[in-house]
Parts: structure tokens; C-alpha cells; sequence
């Protein structure tokens, strides 16, 4: 596809905006470290944490993995008491997960340290260049959504 003069290329803005969202998380998951779990156990704890009780299976499907790499990062999550399995009554072979207290509060201050960072970066931005961002994240809540719905 020809780009059209004078207008942005969509595949430039679409490898732009994919490399950057990847570089942006990469530089957050650094300060994941002070939480003492890694980057693949803070996102299925997320997972639990927002979806409530949830199933072993979703939860590998959400975090598009299979079954058994999810068990292991469940297996250690609820050995630092983060997360409860529980079987489900109607059928055991379902386990179902739900966030502790204790993993409630390790997945909110690993995401109130990154929101810190990046506060903390934009407020040295320019006012031009804030408002700049606040308009492209609202340009970017419309292209969420607009992959969410086929």
C-alpha cells in the first residue's frame, strides 16, 4: 500500500507505536524487581487479581500459555501465599485461583511503583508535550477498542 504525501503511513505508525509500547513495558519491568516476583507472575496475578476467581485453564488462555507452564507459575505464587486454589464444587478437576490479601497488595504497589515512574517522567515533559500524550492515549483507548470488537 502506497503511503499518500502529506499523510502518516499507517504500517511506519503501526511498527512506531508496536516497538514503542514493547520498550515502554520492558523499562516499567525493571522496577517489577522490588517486588520480588517476575514479570510472567505479576501478569497472571493481575489476572486474578481483576478477573476475580478465575480457572487454571482460562488464566493460561488469558495469558496465552500452555497449561502447564501456567501450573508452574500458579505453583509458585501460592507458595509466597499470594494466591488460594480451590477445586470447584460441581466438577474437581477445576481449580479455581483467587488473589490473597498479602497478593492484592504486592500486585497494587508493584503497579502504583510504575505509575510512580511514569509520573514522575511526564511531569518533567512539557505542557505542550502532555497534552500532546493525553490526546494520543485517547487515540490509543479508540484502537484498543477497536481490536476488542472484530
Amino acid at each position: 500500500m502506497k503511503s499518500i504525501p502529506g499523510r502518516p503511513n499507517p504500517e511506519k505508525l503501526a511498527e512506531q507505536l508496536h516497538a514503542s509500547a514493547i520498550h515502554l513495558l520492558r523499562q516499567l519491568r525493571r522496577t517489577d524487581e522490588a517486588s520480588g516476583t517476575t514479570a510472567s507472575q505479576l501478569s497472571a496475578l493481575s489476572v486474578i487479581v481483576f478477573s476475580g476467581p478465575i480457572s487454571l485453564g482460562k488464566l493460561a488462555e488469558i495469558e496465552q500459555v500452555r497449561p502447564p507452564t501456567m501450573t508452574r507459575l500458579i505453583n509458585a505464587l501460592e507458595s509466597d501465599q499470594l494466591i488460594l486454589k480451590t477445586r470447584s464444587e460441581h466438577d474437581a478437576r477445576i481449580v479455581h485461583l483467587s488473589a490473597t490479601n498479602k497478593g492484592r497488595r504486592l500486585l497494587l504497589a508493584a503497579r502504583m511503583r510504575r505509575v510512580r515512574v511514569l509520573a514522575d517522567q511526564i511531569k518533567k515533559m512539557s505542557e505542550l508535550d502532555q497534552e500532546n500524550l493525553a490526546s494520543a492515549l485517547s487515540t490509543i483507548r479508540k484502537l484498543i477498542d477497536s481490536l476488542r470488537s472484530p
